[in-house]
């Protein structure tokens, strides 16, 4: 079998479904931590959820256990949950057959490691485990090339998209219109609460357009709460109506027919963040300004596809041609096809 190891999260339910649709040739089991509540999912006898409760968790990892023996691959979907690190760190004869899915988050912890005991001890164990993984899982080659300078990582790279959430829906790929010069301008402002997201900093950058016809859209419907209150209190301080505070759950087909009315995104991140958010962006044909110290800009640089300097501050929109360009680049590139094909590869070299 092939064992994919994961926590509960918004890109794992539909995964499940896709392999369950897609990659019947051989069994795949899904060893899962988390709440069904918060992520809801058919749990089939493939499923294992780990239990609550002390007994529910011994229960849990003794099963886990059990499975990184008998699988043939092990696919572990983020490296965020210590308890697994530890186990594959105990039993480093399992590495060479998992294959890291590299989020971002559960990379760049390398940054935000505290200088503690208790965290020294995590990163040593996450370095001992990392550089021994056998395969990693990213279509970002530049946070491939980080794993490897940070923690030595040795393992081979897989291209791959990861998950549906960086597939580009064929009903939403809309060709660019020109701008009505009596629209407003339409401005998505980061991809949640996360302190990371560096609103305020945009705000700033913003500031010199407060009295332009623009609206500033913020999402803030999960992450960090009290950060989101900071932001509505300094939005609505500088900006007074023109800033709109998202702070509903929004389903993600109704958050995709919201970002067709976005006319320029900005993401301040100082790391790989928000790309599903991106991709769809630019499947639209709409401006995204980003650092261009983040590895997502190589990315997006090398495919051709055209994203704005956040340093330019000019709310500048890409050309009609530039656009339409990028549309056909995203298209082509982040296709449901194409992540299928990526997945089948590594599933059954």
């Amino acid at each position: 079998m092939i064992l994919h190891v994961a926590g509960l999260d918004k890109f794992i339910p539909p995964f499940v479904k896709l392999v369950r649709f897609e990659f019947n040739e051989e069994g795949h089991h899904f060893w899962l931590a988390g709440s069904l509540e918060a992520y809801p999912l058919e749990c089939e006898s493939d499923v294992h959820l780990c239990g609550g409760g002390i007994y529910g968790k011994i229960k849990g990892y003794v099963t886990l256990l059990r499975q990184l023996h008998a699988a043939r691959k092990v696919i572990l979907h983020g490296l965020f949950n210590i308890k697994v690190v530890l186990l594959l760190a105990l039993c480093p004869w399992l590495l060479s057959k998992c294959y890291w899915v590299i989020w971002g988050g559960d990379l760049y912890q390398y940054e935000s490691a505290k200088k503690s005991l208790r965290s020294r001890v995590k990163e040593g164990l996450r370095r001992f485990v990392i550089s021994r993984i056998g395969h990693l899982i990213t279509y970002i080659e530049g946070d491939v090339e980080l794993a490897r300078q940070w923690y030595g990582a040795k393992g081979v790279h897989h291209e791959c998209l990861m998950y549906l959430s960086n597939v580009v829906d064929p009903a939403m790929i809309a060709t660019p219109t020109e701008k009505r010069n009596d629209d407003p301008l339409n401005i998505l402002v980061g991809n949640s609460a996360a302190p990371s997201n560096n609103h305020f900093e945009v705000f700033e950058r913003l500031l010199p357009h407060k009295d332009d016809e623009i609206k500033i859209f913020v999402p803030l419907s999960y992450g960090d709460q009290s950060h989101a209150k900071e932001v509505i209190a300094l939005g609505k301080a500088w900006f007074g109506e023109k800033l709109v505070p998202m702070t509903d759950f929004m389903p993600f087909e109704r958050y995709l027919r919201f970002l067709k009315d976005v006319d320029i995104a900005v993401f301040n991140h100082r790391r790989q963040q928000a790309m599903g958010n991106t991709i769809s962006l630019l499947s639209m044909g709409k401006t995204v300004y980003l650092r261009s110290d983040v590895v997502q800009w190589e990315l997006f640089k090398k495919e051709g596809i055209a994203v704005l300097d956040i340093e330019r501050n000019d709310l500048k929109l890409l050309d009609f041609e530039v656009a339409a360009h990028n549309v056909q680049l995203i298209k082509k590139k982040f296709s449901r096809e194409k992540l299928i094909e990526q997945y089948a590869r590594i599933f059954y070299p």
